[in-house]
């Protein structure tokens, strides 16, 4: 099992805890499906907007190597040697390039043909990265997917051709696996950010206004368990959050996609629902509520993964490293600061058995403190 704080993660681990308010998302607990969405909403909404021009400076905040170069998701190859690297603010590119490697330049993941060109996200910071201009020009405003037969492949093994999806035969770009987590969730975030403001959004094959389409949802859900969240993702969605003042929901909390989308595409029938028959009877409440104190000290933890076992202590089990605290069954995951959590739903009159976890990281890079005295607790509903 590795230390619970490296030395390699105190820097992420006190970004993330110094940019997170306490409370951020306290009113979205026991919330799921567009209840959930607009709730994250409502919390990411009214973000403080920059000029489009101003984004050349944010990148020397938010996009750039642990050498000072652009980091760019198009160009970047984590497995090998970059082939071609771009200094911020001396290779931008002002209209003109002929091959990978002349310049780097703002690439709209959302692409703006899909909101008008309309403000804010023509300059959301969340959803405009820094990328090789060729490259960008390649993908142009094709949707994201994957392809088993590209007709053309850039130098990191981005790829564009007709989409191997189901659901979906037109022309796609396939960003590398190393990134793909990403994107699927700035796309998320902008389904997110702009819930119910995109009535006059044009669209695209890929999107209903500002929401993916079932196609779509599929395979960014899937990128987004495939791909985990990653400290570079951390650290932009921190240094994002310097700027604007809103920050990616799904980068936080990764488990907020599966409450909302689920691991499949929505239902997208629209065959009118019937009117129940019966209410319920009985109606009552049968829920643990727990509470405790946050670890304190220099080396805080970021989040606690609580278990729940309806049988015994010595039936949960020990986190490992590596895993993400949302892939527990019967757990809750609750940010540092918050020292409280509810599990509904129980059966009546009987005992639960808890045990309390911190944890730094997110995703594979998930660290859990398993040594010591684990604090556990029984509890029985009424």
């Amino acid at each position: 099992m590795k230390h619970f704080l490296l030395i390699a993660l105190l820097v992420v681990i006190n970004l993330v805890q110094a940019q997170i308010p306490v409370n951020y998302y306290q009113t979205t607990e026991n919330l799921s499906g567009t209840t959930l969405q607009s709730e994250l909403h409502s919390i990411i909404d009214n973000h403080t907007v920059i000029s489009y021009s101003q984004l050349w400076n944010a990148y020397s905040q938010t996009d750039l190597n642990s050498n000072g170069k652009i980091w760019d998701m198009y160009s970047y190859n984590p497995t090998g040697s970059t082939q071609y690297e771009y200094t911020p603010g001396t290779n931008q590119c002002g209209g003109n390039y002929s091959s990978e490697g002349d310049c780097y330049n703002r690439e709209h993941s959302f692409p703006q043909s899909w909101f008008n060109e309309q403000s804010p996200m023509v300059s959301d910071l969340f959803q405009i990265y820094p990328t090789d201009g060729y490259v960008n020009n390649q993908r142009g405003n094709y949707p994201y997917g994957e392809t088993n037969a590209p007709t053309w492949t850039s130098t990191n093994g981005s790829k564009l051709g007709p989409c191997s999806n189901t659901g979906y035969t037109g022309v796609v770009f396939e960003p590398i696996d190393e990134f793909k987590g990403d994107f699927a969730r700035t796309m998320l975030y902008m389904a997110t950010r702009y819930y119910n403001e995109d009535s006059n959004w044009p669209g695209s094959s890929m999107t209903n206004g500002a929401q993916p389409k079932e196609w779509a949802i599929t395979v960014l859900i899937n990128w987004h368990k495939n791909d985990p969240v990653s400290t570079k993702e951390i650290n932009r969605n921190n240094a994002v959050y310097q700027i604007q003042h809103n920050r990616n929901p799904f980068i936080d909390h990764p488990e907020y996609a599966n409450y909302i989308w689920g691991s499949e595409a929505p239902d997208s029938s629209d065959k009118p629902l019937e009117t129940p028959t019966n209410h319920v009877s009985n109606f009552s409440s049968s829920s643990i509520t727990l509470n405790w104190t946050d670890a304190t000290g220099s080396n805080s933890p970021t989040g606690y993964l609580v278990l729940m076992s309806a049988e015994n202590f010595a039936n949960i089990p020990v986190p490992t490293d590596g895993t993400s605290p949302a892939s527990y069954a019967n757990s809750k995951v609750v940010m540092q600061g918050k020292g409280t959590c509810t599990f509904s739903e129980l059966e009546k009159q009987k005992t639960y058995y808890f045990k309390i976890y911190p944890f730094s990281g997110n995703g594979s890079s998930t660290d859990y403190k398993t040594n010591g005295t684990i604090p556990q607790t029984t509890k029985t509903t009424e």
